[in-house]
């Protein structure tokens, strides 16, 4: 079966999170270093927030819908005491928001207790459940993660290290997990490495692990070092061991986390996503010479690679879009009609600086088409003589096969449309999207998952036409 058959049988696009670990040898107030963490990562999903702490093997769960400042109160907070912790954001599709599928996930069996928080998007998981579900299992929710724990928990008679690594040899897909067993804190990063996950450290000798490296800046530690693609972690008492646990010569991580996903103070598999954001929007200037006043950035994912266009081009950079910083992002609203709905709620033009000039206007990607046009007439209505479009990042075509909610591709604008169709239909007057060549050298000419634009996917053959 080729990657367009595995889209096909799959019901709907699954969700992008952001997972935290935390394991202290000295202090009780795990829950609230996890607590800002997850703020940190609040970005990365925003239909509900959970955290489970373990109080010496002891697990305890609290979770619920919405942002994690609504989730969480300080007497919730205090009633979560232990030593390691782990958490969860996440961010579901239609008809997923619900309590049932909020994370992390936790079990009992007979060794003790598990809970799980995964991100990413497994690709055989019909198959796992079906004869989980012919052994007798039972679930209580629609998530992948579930799934790993049901695994767990059949293979536990040969320990809980062994059971999860066995269990991890058998999934397939992208995915990044945390988890508390055993009293230890575990994170286990995909063999293809799709889905971050990074180490961290304090000067306490507290270890974490999280999505993004800003998790960890934002509660005083640092980054020691990304996991790496088809690695296990096990951290304990003891210290952190590594356990490699599927060789692979192809790592492939998602270039979308350095295109939108991740914050631009975040640094992921060894590149700066602030650096590698400024080094597209200079590459972009390169592509297509053109004459305007100044040049704009969509806040916030867009504005580096402004800057860079800014830089390169000659052009002046300004800000000609004002956000409200209490809108959340228009990526993840469920509808169309709310999508634009909410772009023109999240951003407004700034007249002053738009009226009468010719305006190079930069965002990190043009997916559906719909928000690019309501900018473009946003900007013209604020007296824009000439609106130039340029998109940070190659052309959209295929949805994604590992979990990254980009649309079903009949919604992917480029996918039906030549460049200068696009053009015409968001209005502008000249269009150009970042080419492969120059998205691949903004990331320092590393090997990264490309699938959404070539259609070539990790452990799939292409994708047909």
């Amino acid at each position: 079966m080729n990657c367009t058959e595995m889209m096909l049988a799959k019901d709907k696009m699954e969700e992008e999170c952001g997972v935290f670990g935390v394991y202290s040898k000295t202090q009780k107030e795990v829950s609230q270093l996890t607590y800002y963490a997850l703020y940190a990562l609040q970005h990365r999903g925003q239909e509900s927030a959970g955290i489970t702490v373990s109080n010496n093997g002891e697990l305890v769960t609290y979770k619920g819908m919405g942002l994690t400042a609504d989730v969480f109160t300080q007497e919730t907070l205090n009633n979560l005491q232990g030593n390691a912790a782990i958490g969860h954001v996440r961010y579901s599709t239609t008809g997923e928001s619900k309590i049932e599928n909020a994370q992390p996930l936790e079990s009992r069996f007979k060794l003790g207790q598990i809970a799980v928080a995964h991100n990413g998007n497994l690709t055989n998981t019909r198959v796992i459940r079906e004869l989980l579900e012919d052994g007798g299992a039972t679930f209580t929710s629609t998530t992948d993660s579930e799934v790993i724990i049901k695994m767990v928990a059949r293979k536990a008679v040969n320990g809980f290290e062994e059971a999860i690594r066995s269990t991890v040899g058998a999934i397939k897909g992208a995915y990044a997990l945390v988890i508390l067993a055993d009293n230890k804190l575990i994170g286990v990063r995909d063999p293809y490495g799709i889905r971050p996950l990074c180490l961290g450290m304090n000067e306490e000798g507290d270890y974490f692990l999280a999505s993004e490296s800003c998790a960890i800046d934002s509660i005083g530690g640092h980054l020691v070092r990304d996991v790496e693609a088809g690695e296990m972690v096990i951290i304990d008492e003891t210290g952190v061991k590594s356990i490699r646990y599927a060789e692979n010569n192809k790592v492939a991580p998602c270039s979308f986390e350095h295109i939108y996903f991740a914050r631009p103070d975040s640094i992921i598999d060894g590149i700066n996503v602030y650096e590698a954001r400024v080094r597209a929007g200079r590459l972009l200037a390169k592509q297509m010479k053109i004459e305007a006043d100044i040049v704009i950035g969509v806040p916030d994912s867009g504005i580096p690679a402004a800057i860079g266009y800014a830089e390169e081009s000659g052009i002046p950079y300004a800000m000609g879009l004002i956000k409200n910083k209490y809108i959340g992002r228009t990526f993840i609203k469920p509808t169309q009609a709310l999508r634009e709905q909410a772009v023109m709620v999240k951003l407004n033009p700034l007249r002053v600086q738009l009226e009468g000039k010719r305006v190079v206007i930069i965002d990190d990607s043009l997916v559906r088409g719909t928000t690019s046009k309501i900018l473009i007439d946003l900007i013209r209505r604020a007296g824009a003589k000439e609106v130039h479009f340029r998109s940070a990042s190659p052309a959209v075509k295929y949805s994604c096969f590992y979990g990254i909610d980009t649309a079903h591709r009949d919604e992917l604008i480029a996918a039906r449309m030549t460049v200068d169709e696009i053009r015409k239909e968001i209005n502008a007057d000249t269009l150009d999207y970042l080419s492969m060549d120059n998205m691949i050298k903004s990331l320092d000419c590393k090997d990264y998952c490309v699938g959404c634009f070539n259609g070539v996917y990790p452990m799939c053959t292409p994708t047909e036409e």
